[in-house]
């Protein structure tokens, strides 16, 4: 069902709403946790100091939170950005042994080229050609480790997550709308209660951005920037794409591109390696739970950039606010938000005879976790259900508008 367009722009106070803000916290406290750990296995490769490493954290956090707010607000849809999750995993095993100057310099290389993919509109080109129910299951398939991670937190804290699942699923009956809600104030009150909440470390503490000075070395420009760039683009901004298309939001996806790779640009020198679109993180601001309205929905991408601006103006006090909670909390928490969403795509990706095994096969791939030269499954899932789409049907035709 597509959105209908929005004739008229109301103030932002007028459309968020309490859910909204929820979702974005939910998206952030997710994203977090999710890679907060591999941002600082990459920084320390790379011979960080502890300043330099807060200022990684400064730096993603100021650029997400800059760019999620600007193109929501832009845009009028929830448009969120993140950090290359992918990306910091690759670095993390390639930058041992590089100087930082140099690991600097590759990342403004990257951004570059994913600047000039964006202007050039190559890369939107390349995504309309996906049909939408490929572009479904493909999403399906990124989630379901999520779904799954929801019921298997239960074999260790069953009390508490089996409490956060009655809660979801009662309140998702009788008050839809602040089903989340519901569910991430009782998973405090039970894991406070069990004495899983941890906060006797946490200090609140502000860090300052380090600059540093690029420098430019061919064999790391082509061995990490290269690499870092198809990674960002194959592994992070395509599934990002997915997840806009099939919540049925149809913003222009160059500009994005381009003001991904810019913000990368500008805040590079201070540690910001790869910023791109948000795709998990994405969908908890997309889906019914953070607005009734579709068209209000980009308030949740909004909270969620002031979210992060706050938490990247503390750097590294941040991981510690997020570990103060028990995995468990947060892994039901995306699972019950992302729920909805997994049950939409994967009736998309089924929806049309002719893509359906093209798309099982796309969301087996993705949801498999095959990786292949450091490029993750969301791609090869593409690539595994395109190929098979124009074996059993014959070339694809560009994916409808929508």
């Amino acid at each position: 069902m597509n959105i209908p367009e929005r004739t008229e722009k109301t103030a932002l106070h007028h459309d968020i709403s309490f859910s909204a803000v929820v979702a974005g916290f939910i998206a952030v406290l997710v994203g977090y946790t999710s890679s907060a750990v591999i941002i600082f296995q990459a920084a320390e490769a790379a011979g960080a100091t502890p300043a330099q490493t807060a200022s990684w954290m400064i730096a993603l956090g100021l650029g997400t939170g800059v760019t999620s707010i600007g193109l929501s607000l832009r845009y009028r849809m929830p448009i969120l950005t993140a950090w290359s999750t992918p990306g910091a995993a690759l670095l993390a095993t390639s930058l041992p042994g590089v100087a930082m100057s140099e690991a600097i310099g590759a990342f403004l290389f990257s951004a570059l080229l994913i600047v000039l993919c964006g202007i050039t509109g190559a890369f939107e080109r390349i995504m309309q050609r996906i049909p939408h129910g490929i572009a479904a299951a493909m999403l399906a398939g990124v989630l379901l480790r999520f779904g799954l991670d929801l019921f298997s937190a239960m074999q260790t804290h069953f009390i508490m997550v089996f409490v956060m699942f009655i809660t979801y699923l009662g309140t998702k009956r009788l008050l839809p709308r602040y089903a989340i809600i519901a569910v991430l104030a009782v998973g405090i009150v039970v894991a406070a209660t069990q004495g899983l909440l941890h906060f006797d470390t946490f200090k609140i503490s502000m860090a300052m951005p380090v600059f540093t000075m690029p420098t430019f070395s061919f064999a790391t420009l082509i061995g990490i920037g290269i690499p870092l760039f198809i990674v960002t683009m194959a592994s992070q901004n395509a599934p990002g794409v997915a997840v806009i298309r099939a919540s049925n939001y149809t913003p222009p996806i160059s500009p994005l591109i381009s003001w991904t790779g810019l913000a990368t640009l500008l805040l590079a020198p201070f540690g910001a390696y790869a910023l791109n679109l948000a795709a998990i993180t994405a969908a908890i601001c997309m889906g019914k739970e953070a607005h009734n309205d579709p068209n209000k929905r980009y308030t949740a991408a909004v909270a969620a950039g002031v979210f992060y601006l706050i938490t990247g103006l503390f750097g590294a006090t941040v991981a510690a606010l997020f570990a103060a909670f028990p995995q468990a909390l947060v892994l039901a928490i995306a699972g019950l938000a992302l729920l909805s969403t997994i049950g939409t795509s994967l009736a998309s990706a089924m929806e049309s005879p002719q893509h359906r095994e093209p798309a099982l096969i796309t969301f087996l791939v993705t949801a498999s976790g095959f990786s292949l030269w450091g490029i993750g499954a969301a791609f090869w899932g593409l690539i595994a259900g395109g190929a098979a789409l124009m074996l059993l049907n014959g070339r694809p035709s560009a994916a409808p508008s929508r």
